[in-house]
Order: structure tokens, then C-alpha cells, then sequence
């Protein structure tokens, strides 16, 4: 079943994507509700799964040197239990701050974000070590980041309620 959503909900969705730390005061006033229905379909929207969490976008760079890694990974095997048990397994490694699974050449693309290149090359020896099916790997480090935003999926569904 599809959530429904109406054009308020949108622009409530466009709003946090962009402002998460809004008041809900403001972001009340924003879209023309009073505080508590606005707040009632806040929570409508985070129990049904739209809306996942609230960050703060950190700067680590200003803390201590870093390196953002993509890694793309190529498993051995192409069984459902493979694929299940490399997934389950890369939940136990920190560094690793995202994972998709894709089409194409490689099985999946991760986001690596460490302290240093030694400290990625001993991931990656763990994760060899501990056997969780990759078969190959390959490594491309971030020299400069150039754009950093919110989904744009959320303007497009505003575009289509107009």
C-alpha cells in the first residue's frame, strides 16, 4: 500500500530535505498549517518510512585528515546466500559509510570514509580475510569534492503535484 500524499506533505519533504533543523513552528508557518497538524503528518510521514532520520552533513576534514574511498565490489559467487552473507557482513565494518548493491559490471558500490590509506588496506585485508565472498575489488579515491545535496527526487514529485 502507497502512502498518499498531498501537495502540503511534498513541501513538508522538500523543506527537511533542505532545512532539516527547522522549527516545527516554522516549518508549520511554511506550509500554511497550524503547529499540530503539521506535526501529525511529520509523524505520518516518518512511520511510513519517507522520512528515515535527521544529520548533521560534518565536515571531517576540519577535525583530522580523512580519505573518502569508493569501492566497487565484484563477488565470488552470484547465489541469493552470497549475496545475503556479504550484506550482512559488511554491517560490522564502521568505515564503511554506504553500500548499494547495482547492475552492471561490479556487484556493488561502497562509500569507505578512514582516517588514512593504511587504515583502508587493513579493512580490506580483514574483509579478505574474513572470506565474505569478494572476488575482486576495485578502489577510487576522492581527490576533491565537487557537489554534496539533498536528493532532487523530492523536487521532482513537487513538480508533478503542480
Amino acid at each position: 500500500m502507497t502512502l498518499q500524499l498531498d501537495p502540503r506533505d511534498v513541501r513538508i519533504l522538500q523543506i527537511l530535505s533542505t532545512e532539516g533543523r527547522i522549527s516545527k513552528s516554522e516549518l508549520a508557518q511554511r506550509v500554511n498549517l497550524s503547529p499540530s497538524p503539521c506535526w501529525e503528518r511529520i509523524k505520518r510521514l516518518e512511520k511510513a518510512g519517507l522520512i528515515k532520520g535527521y544529520r548533521a552533513e560534518i565536515d571531517l576534514s576540519q577535525l583530522s585528515a580523512n580519505v573518502v574511498i569508493f569501492l566497487m565490489v565484484e563477488l565470488e559467487s552470484h547465489m541469493a546466500q552470497s549475496f545475503k552473507t556479504f550484506e550482512t557482513a559488511i554491517q560490522d565494518y564502521p568505515d564503511v559509510t554506504g553500500c548499494w548493491a547495482i547492475g552492471g559490471g561490479v556487484d556493488y558500490l561502497m562509500q569507505v570514509n578512514t582516517r588514512d590509506i593504511n587504515s583502508y588496506q587493513r579493512m580490506i585485508d580483514e574483509m579478505l580475510d574474513a572470506k565474505i565472498g569478494m572476488k575482486r575489488y576495485f578502489t577510487y579515491i576522492v581527490t576533491k569534492q565537487v557537489k554534496s545535496a539533498p536528493s532532487s527526487m523530492v523536487e521532482l514529485l513537487a513538480a508533478q503535484m503542480d
